[in-house]
């Protein structure tokens, strides 16, 4: 007769037997057979399965191995793509646990079991059950804690009672309470309750500090990308924390790198990926000095009404998403944003480097411009155009960026010419050998910046002749000419970039990324040629027959395209009356000709 040890001891091999091909076999096998070894333990689960089934369900707490074996069984078919199978073995498990949830035995059964089904409900795209699914577990997790028990770790279901448990069974409930975290912050994205995502972001990645169960590279990233959703909705006092936090996790990398030996293969990689995340990090700084001088800028050209009282998401009058105003049905509440800290670690030295308040005066200003400088030319370091030209265009046009927002916060005229002369300078560099090929998005993008550019100092210029009231000198009259011609230079070359290839003739419809700035580009270039001061009477009959001509493009594509029309309105109505003014001037100017001839 065979004794119930005996009975334990098949039930233990066969379970043990599934677990090492789920863990090891799958490592190993072939490229054609990828779910070989799944397979294979599923064939064991089953029979487990049909064994457990046989034995009373009061004896040896039956009923928790059975339910592992049906997660297991559950978490197989999801793996396999078999997600009708998976679902079907996913609920035997968790009906066969109702009201054992919470016993010591179970819980980690309950609650990894809820959170396949998160996962499974995920990718059918139904959030709200799985959200359903998960709010159970974050429940039943929150009820084990409060009784004060020790929970046993799945493997250890299958052990003979006077065999050992193992000591991480805390640790595993922990990690999976975190997984059910970070599913839930996935839910509450999917459903656009962002900022209750972003808290269950935070609480996850402060729970993988808390028990050392986090990668530093990914950590950081996530932490950095975090910052993104703080920073955008004006919470820059939780983004520079963020921020500070991933800096902080890659420093202590590299610390740790340095000390190992190097040279092999696998430090190198490493040390490669810190380098290039490191990068990324610090591109994510960049945006964040940014964000916040033009967030500033915005604040000053427009003040906040009377009325405002930071009763949306995206605040205006702080920095510091603790002083937003909830409404009374949000689904966070004013200590979750309170909590949004990382308190084990010391990032005084990271965050007394960069403000998290708004920016009032140009002393203000330059302090923070250094800042981002430095994170600028820590990318542009690692983002080379020998090696990653895309990227380093786009940190090039963050530099320029930079020095635009400054020269808005500085009062002399002068210095805010430099700062854009310093634009067009780091500008004109990197297109000089790129390829429109390869490249024609950032050259248009790049062109019509430096046409922009060059206005702005034009009307820096203008305004400082007209302030001075006496008549211009040479020079300076030449130097609004250059100006303007080169801003009609690089308007021409956007324009030309949209020409169809085969029969170089401008299309009757812009798509919808180029159609604005299309159409600003012609009013631009009509505006310019009247700025151009020339005693000539040749040269002034020329440049009001290109006015006419720019503004007359606009005129017409806007009389067969209504949308364009109304995104254009103010535009328009001045194009359409200078175009019926116009050829009065382009007549006179050819009367005095013939005169003269």
């Amino acid at each position: 007769m065979v004794t119930e040890k005996e009975v334990l001891s098949g039930l233990r091999e066969r379970y043990e037997k599934a677990r090492r091909l789920l863990e090891e076999g799958i490592q190993t096998d072939p490229t054609d057979q990828p779910h070989k070894s799944r397979y294979a333990a599923r064939q064991e689960l089953l029979a487990l399965r049909a064994a457990l089934e046989q034995l009373p369900a009061h004896s040896e707490n039956h009923r928790s191995k059975l339910a592992a074996v049906l997660l297991t069984l559950g978490r197989i078919g999801l793996d396999t793509d078999e997600l009708s199978e998976g679902e079907k073995n996913l609920a035997a498990c968790i009906t066969l646990l109702q009201g054992f949830e919470r016993q010591p035995e179970t819980v980690l059964v309950a609650l990894n079991a809820l959170n396949q089904f998160g996962i499974l409900w995920s990718q059918r795209e139904d959030v709200h059950k799985s959200k359903v699914h998960l709010e159970l577990a974050e429940s039943i997790y929150k009820d084990f804690k409060a009784l004060d028990q020790t929970p046993i770790n799945i493997s250890d279901l299958f052990l003979a009672p006077d065999d050992t448990l193992s000591t991480d069974s805390f640790l595993n409930l922990e990690k999976t309470h975190t997984l059910t975290l970070y599913y839930l912050a996935q839910v509450y994205g999917t459903l656009e309750d962002f900022l209750k995502s972003a808290v269950y972001c935070h609480t996850t990645l402060k729970r993988q500090l808390e028990f050392n169960d986090f990668d530093p590279i990914d950590w950081a990233l996530n932490s950095a990308t975090l910052s993104q959703f703080f920073m955008e909705n004006n919470g820059f006092k939780q983004a520079r924390h963020h921020l500070s936090a991933a800096s902080f996790i890659l420093d202590k990398l590299e610390e740790q790198l340095l000390k190992e030996t190097p040279g092999s293969e696998v430090h190198d990689a490493k040390m490669e990926i810190l380098k290039h995340r490191s990068a990324d990090v610090a591109r994510c700084w960049t945006k964040y000095g940014l964000l916040l001088l033009t967030t500033s800028k915005d604040r000053l050209m427009h003040h906040a009404d009377d009325d405002d009282d930071e009763d949306s998401l995206s605040c205006s009058l702080s920095s510091d998403l603790t002083k937003l105003k909830l409404s009374e049905n949000s689904s966070v509440s004013a200590a979750d944003i309170a909590r949004l800290t990382f308190s084990l670690l010391n990032l005084s030295i990271y965050e007394n480097q960069m403000t998290y308040k708004f920016i009032l005066t140009y002393d203000d200003a330059k302090i923070v411009f250094p800042v981002v400088k430095h994170w600028i030319d820590k990318s542009a370091s690692y983002y080379t155009m020998e090696t990653l030209a895309s990227d380093h265009l786009q940190i090039m046009q963050d530099l320029s960026q930079l020095y635009k927002v400054l020269a808005f916060f500085e009062d002399d005229s002068e210095r805010q010419a430099k700062m854009h002369k310093r634009r067009i300078d780091i500008l004109e560099k990197v297109i000089v050998d790129l390829n429109p090929m390869y490249y024609m998005s950032f050259l248009r993008q790049i062109w019509y910046e430096l046409a922009e550019t060059s206005v702005e100092i034009l009307d820096i210029k203008i305004d400082k002749m007209r302030s001075l009231g006496d008549a211009p000198s040479p020079h300076a009259l030449k130097k609004i000419n250059t100006l303007a011609e080169q801003s009609i230079k690089y308007y021409t070359k956007f324009l030309d970039s949209l020409k169809q290839p085969t029969s170089e003739e401008m299309p009757s419809t812009f798509t919808p990324e180029t159609e604005k700035a299309a159409l600003g580009a012609y009013f631009q270039i009509g505006s310019l040629y009247l700025k151009i001061v020339t005693p000539n009477k040749v040269n002034q009959l020329e440049n009001s027959e290109k006015t006419l001509e720019a503004y007359r493009s606009l005129v017409n594509y806007c009389a067969s395209n209504e949308s364009a029309a109304i995104k254009m309105k103010t535009e328009l109505s001045l194009c359409k009356e200078m175009v019926e003014l116009l050829p009065f001037r382009i007549q006179k100017y050819k009367r005095e000709l013939q005169v003269l001839e």
